[in-house]
């Protein structure tokens, strides 16, 4: 059955539905509220189940007990209820239910509850996982929301600050910023910063009141018990609630996407100066590092398949290969053992000192000249 049409057709003919109540130049007398359209659906699922299913979806990602909302259980919930509620929107859009040209008062009982459709549509795409995507998947949750505060904003359902349409970079980067005014130019963000601190307490408060009326308004009108009336009111507390999420999650996608942005910018490689590449050079082979010639005989022998080299051969190896250039190995004078070596190291070192250690290294060699080896060992006798 085909849903009957709500509004006067162009050509005048004679048509059987109701005319849209309080149409800017109709013409057509206002009444208190129309039918529902959303009841003479046609064929296939009705928008009652479709957004019935969507809902029910919504509620058990939110309060499931898996241990991840990654897990593929709770991502198939997510799809099927997306796809649930795309559809639902989609028969809203077609139907053309809400109009900013009507009053709250307009709408039937019964059409409320299709104005949570872009509130839930944005819950559940904040559900999804896929990192990859995640910048856009806060987008489209943050476009959601805002249709959704829109909407509510022109049938007057809540006297709210109507965030900007769009998350601008410059104004994100502007407020991650330091202030160039000094202590005078801070002012101002402290004022807002402790309103807005205000406006998170009482949407807080307002929020737990909304709850606790809808706690217990639900049995009655799940229940079928609950009069028109009633219904009404249920579904405006529940378009309410679903403001201040709406508010927070707002408040929330904007933090997530300046970190997100700032974090992709960090990530870009900077581009190597033009004309420049890096020198490409083979794999250093394993092998035995030693002092001199003959170490290398004596770690070589046993090891035939691990080369040795001395200090020397491996700078002049460094030196061909250009990683070295400009410098040489320290030269050793040929036929010095490494005790002559280090007592010539140790030598040149106390030249360098200062004059108090020079000092005290002469007054060790004097008593030393006076004083034979082993002096005052008198065996532990007493």
């Amino acid at each position: 059955m085909a849903a009957p049409s709500l509004r006067p057709h162009q050509d005048g003919g004679g048509e059987s539905g109701r005319v849209a109540p309080g149409r800017p130049g109709s013409g057509s007398p206002a009444v208190p509220s129309r039918p529902s359209m959303a009841e003479g659906a046609g064929a296939g699922p009705r928008l009652a189940e479709l957004l019935a299913v969507g809902r029910r979806l919504w509620e058990e990602v939110e309060t499931g007990t898996e241990p991840s909302s990654g897990a593929p259980a709770v991502q198939d919930k997510v799809r099927q209820g997306l796809d649930a509620l795309q559809r639902a929107a989609a028969m809203v859009a077609q139907l053309d239910l809400f109009s900013e040209n009507e009053e709250l008062e307009e709408i039937a009982s019964a059409d409320l509850k299709y104005l949570l459709l872009p509130a839930l549509l944005g819950a559940l795409t904040l559900k999804q996982v896929d990192l990859s995507r995640r910048l856009e998947h806060l987008e489209s949750a943050r476009a959601h929301f805002w249709r959704f505060l829109k909407l509510c904003r022109s049938y007057r359902l809540g006297s709210f600050h109507l965030p900007p349409a769009t998350a601008s970079p410059s104004a994100e980067e502007d407020a991650g910023s330091p202030s160039p005014g000094g202590p005078a130019a801070t002012q101002p963000s402290l004022v807002a910063m402790a309103s807005s601190r205000q406006a998170k307490i009482e949407r807080y408060k307002q929020k737990k009141e909304l709850e606790n009326r809808l706690a217990s308004m639900r049995t009655f009108v799940e229940s079928g018990q609950a009069d028109e009336d009633q219904i009404r009111e249920f579904y405006i507390l529940q378009i309410q609630k679903w403001i201040n999420t709406s508010l927070e999650e707002i408040e929330s996608i904007d933090q997530e996407m300046v970190i997100l942005r700032s974090r992709g910018t960090a990530k870009q490689p900077s581009a190597p100066p033009h004309g420049t590449s890096r020198q490409v050079r083979a794999p250093l082979k394993p092998f035995i590092l030693t002092r001199d010639a003959a170490q290398a005989k004596v770690f070589g022998a046993g090891y035939p398949g691990l080369p040795t080299m001395t200090v020397d051969d491996w700078y002049e190896q460094r030196r061909r290969q250009g990683v070295v250039s400009g410098q040489s190995a320290p030269q050793r004078t040929p036929g010095i053992t490494d005790e002559e070596l280090q007592k010539q190291q140790q030598e040149k070192k106390e030249e360098e000192d200062d004059e108090e250690a020079l000092q005290k290294a002469r007054n060790w060699d004097d008593w030393k000249d006076t004083h034979p080896r082993g002096y005052g060992n008198r065996q532990n006798v007493g």
